[in-house]
């Protein structure tokens, strides 16, 4: 169930990254988009998931949801 998260700068710059990908990215390369740590990218992810902000619609690759899109 997606619980309410304040969206931080570094999760907002994921969503951003996520929202302009044409496909799904490992953490790796959504850092590099990001323009973050991967270790910071590792964090705003699992709390974006939680807020159902972000899916994994494969096995270590993220992707925007439609409530994520709304969030940027």
């Amino acid at each position: 169930m997606a619980t309410a998260v304040k969206v931080t700068p570094e999760a907002k710059k994921v969503l951003r990254a996520l929202a302009k990908a044409k496909e799904p990215l490992p953490n790796k390369q959504l850092a590099a988009a990001a323009g973050l740590d991967a270790k910071q990218v590792s964090a705003a992810v699992k709390d974006l998931k939680q807020a159902g902000l972000v899916d994994c619609p494969a096995r270590c690759k993220y992707g925007i949801t439609a409530a994520g899109k709304k969030k940027i």
